[in-house]
């Protein structure tokens, strides 16, 4: 037979798929060909919207349906035998498997990823494939598996008969926690971006515990009740009659086929416990409180549970003083498993302290590249209060007829200390502009707040914008909070696909975390958020995908400076695009994509022929905290504009393509400066650097804003540099540095260095402009060296120490100059 004319499909029909069946390999149950594990990424072009091509393993070889070992990549006859090996390997990374091999029919090139073996890769013939009861042993020596954890690993996930399986990476975290649970584990954390399915995982690890340890029983943590009832009737609905909720309060749920059920309670009237279910499903507030009354818990044996699995763990059970660790440490005996879509670490509370670490994670990065998650584009809107703070007039009074305190406000006290709606209703105008100017105004939107008073506020701005739409129906905006009845009632409406109202909600933080808004299509910030894990749980309100009804992308809309958490190297997401539209400039974001400066190829301007097109615009065009309450300050009659509103691109790496505020930032310095010698010539003189930063600020350029976009901790100069010209940025550390390094100041004494030396770490601290004014010398560290008169003398005369500030000044901007 002349291989050489065979096609892929023909070498793995007539040479491959029998090797393995020689090998011992069950062609129903072990040997699958063709699998796509990754949905494809999903690419925004403006409103064009198309998707990626999938990765598709030629085969995927298991010990048991989704127990996973190996995988193969073919090749025709005309290529080597190791000619799929690179590309076998990066299937082998993603899918979390030891054994990766290449054909082309002729024998197969072997790669053990474990490490164990002398020589990582070798050839074999065909007839010497290994068997799978040898590839398991090889697989369990790389786990450290022995005999009984072996049993408990290969127990059989549940199959509804409806050809539903897990996602790969589903797959590997339900398999790493069963592996841990084998070898003895009793503390085990699962990291999984918000929207990849945590709780079937939890699910399914449930269903094969209960298999390999009959009888045991199971507590299922969450803080949230929806988090509870919903999974309840649907992830965890193949556990009916063995579960109930750790609740005296009955309750009846509607299930998604429109079937409703009334949740079991494992709790009477008189809070007995009923002992007769093995799985429990609580609330931590449920089952403890402040009060030794309220602890439930307490009623339940240290021994009760075996298993405790912990949902969205990063909300403070782990921390040592938190009033839910408590429940753990009683239940110490237990296999506790935390699952998390942000582990929290810091200095007073550590998830991975607690349960070690992860055992496997699953990024947000990850889920939008696989096409899992709904990539983004953000809107930020710059509002003139929160650059310029507000100073009330003297005598302002408030609302009241109260006295405002004299100071300066800022964006940390608005809506939380100081109310000035002019700002609420620029905001609610500015969230219904994109709406109209989308062109989809029934967008489910979320409004995030500082507080409950200013959610309120804000719906009650937002329905006068959309009166039009409210007097259609009163549900088209609504406040949803922890103490608003009515609103917690329209939650269930709000995110199911199926039901159009409420449209648009207002909230402070109840949305948060923990609500499975498929359909969400804007997030709207408007209040600080200062937790890199709240950050990321916030964006995850928006990552699901829901193609039934074209939902493939969110916008995220920025009115507080919430998205320069981007700039964290912990964030490990990317936006397709960041906007800003100055003057007229539309709120929508334009459809035009920069190409991306960086190592990834850049998208090109069309779909490629191995993208999917899901929305065409043109072919669719004409388709339609804790404490007392603080009294709030309400000032009126004081106006509010937006200053600026931009877009950035990243790439995927979630670098800035095009600098934030570029476009605003470099007109209004050009007007300035008609060249970087022009500006170098006027920045030189000592006297005229805070002159130019008082033209620039009377201007309304916002530098401080440009520097914390920039997240550089840059001068004044190498901004205007780097923005207006594109010069090279030094942060100010790195220019102190340089001097201290050139070591200019040999001819000065021992004291007058150290002065020196003191300024240059100040300015490298603080951003110190003004070195000639002398007071400075009053001051730590200076304080401590002397008085002003005789550091001022270890330079010589007066007009020496203002000889050696200025030769600090140019020596600071000398390699830029």
């Amino acid at each position: 037979m002349d291989k050489n004319g065979l096609s892929e499909r023909d070498i793995c029909s007539i040479f491959i798929t029998p090797a393995l069946q020689k090998a011992g390999w069950d062609p129903v149950t072990q040997i699958r060909e063709e699998v796509g594990f990754t949905r494809g990424r999903i690419n925004v072009r403006g409103k064009l919207v198309s998707r990626g091509q999938g990765k598709r393993a030629d085969y995927i070889l298991s010990i048991r349906p989704n127990i996973r070992l190996a995988v193969i990549e073919a090749k025709d006859n005309a290529h080597a035998t190791g000619a799929g090996m690179q590309q076998a390997l990066d299937y082998a990374e993603t899918l979390n498997l030891p054994f990766a091999f290449s054909s082309n029919g002729d024998g197969f090139l072997f790669h053990d990823r474990t490490g164990m073996s002398p020589t990582p890769e070798v050839l074999l013939s065909l007839d010497d494939f290994p068997s799978p009861t040898e590839l398991w042993a090889r697989y369990c020596a790389w786990k450290g598996l022995d005999a009984a954890a072996s049993s408990v690993a290969l127990q059989d996930y549940h199959d509804d008969g409806s050809g539903k399986e897990p996602r790969y990476y589903q797959i590997n975290a339900v398999n790493a926690a069963m592996e841990a649970i084998g070898r003895g584990e009793n503390r085990v954390l699962l990291v999984m971006a918000t929207g990849t399915g945590k709780t079937y995982t939890a699910f399914q690890i449930i269903w094969r515990y209960r298999q390999a340890f009959p009888g045991k029983r199971i507590l299922f943590l969450a803080d949230r009740n929806v988090l509870i009832d919903q999974t309840m009737v649907n992830d965890f609905r193949p556990f009916s009659g063995k579960m109930a909720k750790l609740s005296t309060q009955s309750k009846t749920i509607e299930r998604a086929d429109g079937s409703s059920v009334e949740l079991p309670l494992g709790l009477d009237r008189k809070r007995r416990i009923d002992p007769s279910y093995e799985i429990y499903l609580g609330l931590y507030q449920a089952i403890t409180g402040p009060a030794e009354e309220d602890k439930i818990f307490r009623e339940f044996s240290q021994d009760f549970f075996d298993l405790i699995i912990i949902d969205e763990c990063h909300r403070g059970s782990a921390a040592e003083d938190s009033a839910w660790r408590e429940i753990l440490d009683h239940f110490s005996g237990a296999v506790q498993i935390g699952m998390t879509a942000t582990p929290k670490e810091t200095e007073y509370a550590s998830n991975i302290a607690y349960f070690g670490a992860p055992a496997y994670s699953y990024t947000l990065r990850q889920g939008i590249r696989d096409g899992f998650l709904a990539p983004y584009k953000v809107i930020k809107v710059h509002i003139d209060r929160d650059i310029q703070g507000y100073r009330p007039e003297a005598g302002q009074t408030d609302r009241d007829g109260a006295l405002v305190e004299d100071r300066i406000y800022n964006t940390k006290d608005f809506d939380r200390t100081l109310v000035l709606d002019d700002r609420t209703k620029l905001v609610a105008r500015k969230v219904t502009e994109f709406l109209k100017e989308s062109g989809d105004r029934m967008a489910k939107t979320i409004v995030f707040c500082v507080d409950q008073e200013h959610a309120a506020r804000m719906r009650q701005a937002l329905v006068n914008e959309n009166a039009d739409l409210v007097a259609q129906n009163p549900r088209y905006v609504m406040r949803i909070t922890g103490s608003d009845t009515e609103g917690l009632e329209q939650l269930g409406n709000f995110i199911d696909p199926e039901v159009s109202h409420p449209v648009i909600v207002t909230t402070s933080r109840l949305l948060s975390t923990g609500v499975d808004a498929q359909t969400c299509r804007l997030i709207v910030l408007d209040r600080e958020v200062g937790s890199m894990t709240e950050f990321k749980q916030i964006v995850g309100r928006g990552t699901r995908v829901h193609e039934d009804t074209g939902k493939l992308y969110f916008t995220l809309m920025d009115f507080r400076g919430a998205t320069n958490h981007f700039a964290d190297p912990d964030f490990d997401g990317e936006p397709v695009q960041i906007y800003t539209p100055t003057g007229t400039d539309p709120i929508v974001p334009p459809d035009d994509v920069p190409p991306p400066e960086g190592d990834e190829p850049p998208l090109s301007a069309t779909p490629g022929p191995d993208e999917t097109v899901l929305i065409d615009p043109v072919a669719t065009l004409g388709q339609t905290g804790s404490g007392a309450p603080q009294r709030k300050i309400y000032v009126d009659g004081v106006a509010a504009t937006i200053v600026a509103e931009r877009v950035e691109y990243l790439d995927e790496h979630g670098r800035l393509i095009t600098e934030s505020l570029r476009d605003y930032t470099r007109k209004a310095l050009k007007r300035r400066f008609a060249s970087l010698d022009d500006f170098l010539k006027r920045w030189k003189t000592p006297e005229k650097k805070q002159a130019v930063l008082d033209e620039l600020a009377a201007e309304g350029l916002p530098l401080d804003l440009v520097a914390a976009e920039l997240g550089r901790d840059l001068d004044p100069f190498d901004l205007i540099c780097h923005i207006a010209f594109d010069a090279k940025p030094l942060t100010r550390r790195e220019r102190a540095e340089g001097v201290k390094k050139r070591d200019v100041w040999a001819r000065y004494g021992a004291t007058a260095r150290a002065v020196l030396t003191a300024l240059l770490d100040k300015y490298a601290d603080d951003g110190l402009l003004d070195f000639d004014d002398p007071k400075i010398l009053k001051i730590n560290p200076f304080s401590q060296m002397g008085t002003e008169v005789e550091l001022i003398r270890a330079f010589g005369k007066k007009q020496d120490y203002l000889k050696a500030m200025h030769d600090l000044q140019a020596a600071l901007y000398d390699e830029s100059a």
